[in-house]
């Protein structure tokens, strides 16, 4: 019964952090056209602030802990899908930090990236969140 709480945990975080992963881009498009310091500037910090603290990061925190607990209690890693998987996730967490680096960017006005630009790495996310679904349904190699 445990095992499936934190299973059922695990599910709502990267559900969670996967909002968060695939929003935040979005608003980076959007706030990449508006002048440092105006009024919109300030709300779109704001909201890529909040959920970045408050949202994405915590989740992030939740998905590792818990997929790394199921991972030891199922025994799966021995498994090379699970280090397929693992790999995709260290790429998607090495991304979130991107995402951090960018919002500090926009914060103290030095952002130099483009909308385009954010449109493009908004794709990011989707692809590894598709390949880890995969991985994880299918198991290859097993």
């Amino acid at each position: 019964m445990f095992y499936l709480a934190i299973k059922s945990l695990h599910v709502i975080a990267v559900i969670s952090w996967m909002a968060g992963m695939l929003y935040l881009p979005r608003l980076f498009v959007y706030h990449a056209g508006v002048k440092h310091g105006s009024a919109e500037s300030n709300l779109f910090e704001t909201m890529e602030f909040r959920l970045l603290r408050y949202i994405m990061t915590p989740a992030l925190i939740v998905v590792w802990l818990s997929g790394l607990y199921l991972a030891a209690s199922a025994g799966y890693f021995v498994a090379p899908w699970l280090h397929a998987k693992m790999t995709l996730v260290l790429l998607m967490s090495g991304l979130h930090g991107l995402l951090g680096k960018h919002r500090r960017d926009f914060a103290v006005g030095s952002n130099r990236k483009t909308a385009k630009y954010f449109r493009v790495l908004n794709e990011g996310p989707t692809v590894l969140m598709i390949l880890v679904v995969i991985l994880v349904i299918v198991k290859p190699f097993s």
